[in-house]
């Protein structure tokens, strides 16, 4: 069962299983930086979601502008349903 953490200091534990070249690499990473591979991998996986937060918020923006009509007019048909 995957915990879900409720802070940065609240942390559920996940096992994840990796190749030895990955792990090899993540130990490189981790010794070169002083710090433990659990906190190169919560700083990549940080990372991971964000650009993926912000790829999926410009997937979205601009989704109507070749639309051919008026947006106000739209907005007020919609809510005149309500």
């Amino acid at each position: 069962m995957v915990q879900i953490a409720q802070s940065e200091t609240d942390v559920g534990r996940i096992f994840v299983n990796l190749p030895d070249t990955q792990i090899e690499a993540l130990a490189a990473i981790a010794e070169a930086d002083h710090r433990s591979r659990a906190a190169i991998v919560r700083d990549a996986l940080k990372t991971y979601i964000l650009q993926r937060k912000l790829a999926l918020e410009a997937d979205v923006f601009g989704l109507w502008k070749d639309k051919k009509f008026d947006s106000l007019a739209y907005q007020e048909d919609r809510r005149s349903e309500w």
